[in-house]
């Protein structure tokens, strides 16, 4: 027998370990030179790993299962090749169609189990996201081998991106909403899962900037109405000109950055001994997933206009909350955004990216009594928070930074202008 052993690759220099989160194709079954076998979720990403050889596949490693660079995952059978090869196409596809069905019907009770190759597959992550998520597979579009349901699809379903169902469906087939469980009196049950290696990783930089960094955090507010009137005027143009709508985080994005080239401390970061200082403005925009929080950076913020920002943010979101982010995609930033407003916070003390040395909070817009001219007006205000690390930036230059954003952005002709 002839067998080729699939390992963990080398994935990026800082990633040492990677969980095994999904099998996409069950123990035994063929497989094809670079097809998807299964996914690792790293550090950072979710990354489908293919198959080096065509032949039968043996699983070794276990789902959850987490795995140093260059343990081994699988074995391929290479001596089957021929016997494979030589099946006709339409028993082939048969076969494998019930073989993938009869794994993942132990794994996803949402599916019946059926032979026929026109049931919807989903892979065993995909499966338990929808189990979660009330989501039906039949909703779902399919993206893998033959129609097969991702783990990105389950993502994209279970954050409101469903399949249309077809006009032609009867309306009498429309399904209401049944809650999955009823919770009863008193009752004290309990579930314990294991956290994903995101979720995991989240937590362990979060403990290491609380405790590596002298973290503090300044506070100030800013009155919304220049940029909501602005806006207001131009946003039907924008749109018609660009194709898309103009955010409030491609002005915050511009004002940070405006900002930041005038106070360099607060765009540097500790290099053991030393100081990097940055001539550019990487900004990190944090974006919520089903997995958890991630923060990739649009590169040269300084540089870009409103339009360019509007469709990077928008280009990462969406492939973050796919799971399709690269890890070069997630790497790097020089300062970071988080909107806490879009959940309705109205105030927090975000806490530091590292190894950046700051980032701002928005949050949410209320109407609230501030006194202008001695009048007592009803304006649009933001509360603003810098957590900044005092180790690199003192407490003045952390204020006068942050008073800097807002005197751009409650003038934002002076943002366009640059002045």
């Amino acid at each position: 027998m002839s067998v080729v052993e699939m390992k963990v690759p080398v994935i990026g220099e800082s990633i040492n370990e990677v969980t095994l989160s999904s099998w996409l194709k069950p123990d035994g079954s063929s497989v094809k030179l670079d097809e998807p076998i299964c996914e690792f979720e790293s550090d950072k990403a979710t990354l489908e790993f293919p198959a080096e050889a065509e032949g039968k596949l043996i699983h070794v490693a276990k789902e959850g299962d987490d795995l140093k660079i260059g343990a081994l995952v699988a074995k391929i059978d290479t001596s089957v090749k021929a016997s494979i090869t030589e099946a006709p196409p339409a028993t082939k596809e048969k076969s494998e169609s019930i073989s993938e069905a009869k794994e993942t019907a132990k794994e996803n009770p949402l599916q019946k189990s059926s032979s026929t190759p026109q049931e919807k597959i989903a892979s065993p992550s995909a499966s338990k996201i929808m189990r979660e998520k009330d989501v039906d597979p039949a909703n779902v579009e399919g993206t893998g081998k033959e129609g097969r349901i991702t783990k990105s699809d389950a993502m994209q379903a279970s954050s409101g991106k469903l399949k249309e169902e077809k006009v032609s469906q009867p309306v009498a087939e429309e399904k209401t909403f049944v809650p999955t469980k009823v919770h009863a009196a008193f009752q004290r049950e309990e579930q314990r899962e294991k956290m994903s290696r995101m979720r995991r990783t989240i937590a362990r930089r979060l403990v290491s900037a609380k405790n590596n960094t002298a973290m503090l955090t300044t506070f100030n507010e800013v009155d919304m109405t220049g940029i909501m009137e602005m806006r207001k005027k131009y946003q039907d143009q924008f749109v018609a000109k660009y194709g898309i709508k103009l955010g409030f985080m491609s002005i915050f994005a511009k004002a940070c950055a405006q900002a930041l080239l005038e106070k360099p401390d607060v765009n540097a970061f500790i290099d053991g001994e030393d100081l990097v200082y940055h001539d550019y403005v990487d900004i990190s925009i944090a974006i919520s997933t089903p997995n958890g929080l991630v923060v990739p950076p649009i590169h040269n913020v300084e540089s870009l206009r409103f339009d360019e920002i509007e469709i990077k943010i928008k280009e990462l979101a969406d492939k973050a909350r796919a799971g399709k982010l690269t890890l070069e995609e997630m790497s790097g930033g020089t300062f970071t955004i988080t909107n806490g407003g879009v959940f309705g916070s109205l105030l927090s003390t975000p806490i530091i990216n590292e190894p950046q040395s700051a980032i701002l909070g928005m949050h949410n817009i209320q109407d609230r009594p501030v006194v202008i001219n001695g009048q007592i007006v009803i304006r649009p205000m933001m509360y603003l928070a810098l957590s900044y690390d005092h180790r690199v930036i003192d407490g003045s230059t952390s204020v006068t930074f942050l008073v800097r954003v807002k005197e751009l952005l409650e003038d934002p002709t002076k943002l366009i202008l640059g002045i």
